[in-house]
């Protein structure tokens, strides 16, 4: 019995996942558990197994293609079985064909926005389903689309791209050149009596003579992680009354630490244990005396936790992602430092589960490796504090009526001021500090 694979909802917030690759195609065999297709969200990225054994009668979207959650992707079932019944509305299935025999196939080049003096873009005709209708309904200029789709095709980002650039024509021009975005070929690949069709090609073509100078700017579309970053951010902002505390400590005691496990660790079995493994545990294991600050404001409510969830704020390739460490607490500095490195890992990768970006009642920032000496780091609603590590300076300071220079580290600490009163907030940077600064002393504790 054909059965259809829908895109999985990885997440409660997750509305909609992009499809990256095909590992199958219509016509091939599937065994149960082989990997269908690669997709992604806006900070995770994952692998569909076939969830039976069949032949794949039907695809409904391409590499590129974002597609809403719960939504079918493709079809598995056997020969001669109906796939036509599981298609979405306004997608029709990629029927099973016998391989085409081969044909001569030309790429028409077309210009760029006039503005942007770089090369011509290709245009190899075929074009997602998504891509058309946004196109027909828009009328965006789909000869100086830059197809980033798999094998030169036209998804719908490129489209939207062109609308967002202001590259439209008239319901007229755009007719006359559809021939050349929807072929005869393959796929709608262009085809040579294709370019022979209409005039506007063989205009635009000699038309895309490359300028060398650089455009004076370039207009990029906000990627989706960055949209959500600046919707928490603002929301942060405009939502709490943030203020931020700056202090620092000896950090003497947690160098000599670091040292000392560098030297002999390995041979001990000890993972690398790093000086923001360090803060992560001293956090863990002060912010339970200082309720406030491991807490969630939900409007009229604030919510104490009696566990600590760490959020580790992770510079990744698609932008800031903060995963979770849950129960902190309870981890002995060792664990701590492999787990908080096994999800850092996840998180830069963009494979880090959707579960782990979430539940945090606390979040650290450590800018500390960049030289940034003090800043004032934002709050991660509804979370009640952010603690920002800094970098290490030197200082001088009176011990026994002589000046002895010693390694500073700063920390800033921003917290929502609606719940937790200045004191408060400097309460619990004093008793860190001393934590840090007798970091022996607390792992005995």
């Amino acid at each position: 019995m054909a059965i259809p694979v829908i895109m999985p909802r990885q997440g409660q917030s997750v509305e909609s996942c992009i499809i990256t690759s095909w590992n199958k195609k219509v016509g091939d065999t599937v065994e149960k558990g082989e990997i269908l297709f690669s997709y992604e969200t806006d900070k995770s990225s994952f692998d569909e197994a076939a969830p039976e054994s069949g032949k794949l009668l039907a695809i409904f979207h391409e590499e590129g293609d974002d597609v809403p959650c719960l939504e079918n992707v493709c079809v598995i079932g056997n020969d001669g079985e109906d796939a036509a019944q599981f298609a979405p509305a306004g997608e029709a299935a990629a029927p099973a064909e016998a391989a085409p025999a081969a044909t001569t196939e030309v790429k028409a080049e077309a210009p760029v926005a006039e503005a942007a003096p770089v090369a011509a873009a290709e245009i190899s005709g075929a074009i997602s389903p998504r891509a058309r209708a946004l196109a027909e309904k828009t009328g965006a200029d789909l000869l100086k689309a830059a197809p980033t789709g798999p094998n030169g095709r036209i998804i719908e980002r490129d489209v939207q791209s062109l609308v967002d650039r202001g590259l439209t024509v008239s319901g007229a021009a755009s007719a006359e050149y559809k021939t050349a975005v929807e072929g005869s070929g393959i796929s709608g690949k262009v085809m040579l009596g294709d370019l022979n069709a209409p005039a506007a090609v063989a205009e635009a073509a000699p038309a895309a003579a490359a300028a060398s100078a650089l455009p004076e700017y370039e207009d990029v579309k906000m990627p989706n992680i960055r949209k959500i970053i600046a919707k928490q951010m603002t929301a942060s902002l405009t939502g709490m009354a943030q203020l931020t505390l700056n202090t620092s400590f000896d950090a003497t005691k947690i160098m000599d630490l670091r040292k000392s496990l560098k030297a002999g660790g390995e041979a001990m079995g000890l993972p690398n244990i790093t000086i923001n493994d360090i803060i992560l545990f001293a956090v863990s294991r002060v912010i339970l005396g200082h309720k406030g600050v491991n807490a969630h404001c939900l409007e009229d409510t604030i919510r104490y936790f009696n566990t600590v969830n760490l959020g580790i704020a992770v510079d990744s390739p698609k932008g800031l992602i903060v995963p979770t460490l849950f129960h902190a607490e309870k981890l002995s500095l060792a664990a701590l430092s492999k787990e908080a490195k096994g999800i850092i890992k996840s998180a830069q990768a963009g494979s880090i589960s959707p579960d782990l970006l979430k539940g945090g009642t606390f979040t650290i920032s450590n800018l500390g490796a960049m030289g940034i000496e003090s800043f004032t780091p934002i709050i991660n609603p509804p979370q009640t504090a952010i603690l920002g590590v800094d970098c290490i300076t030197r200082r001088l300071k009176e011990v026994d009526g002589e000046d002895v220079v010693y390694p500073a580290m700063g920390l800033s600490l921003t917290f929502d001021h609606r719940v937790l009163d200045g004191a408060d907030a400097a309460r619990f940077l004093k008793d860190l500090v001393q934590a840090l600064e007798n970091f022996d002393l607390l792992l005995v504790k």
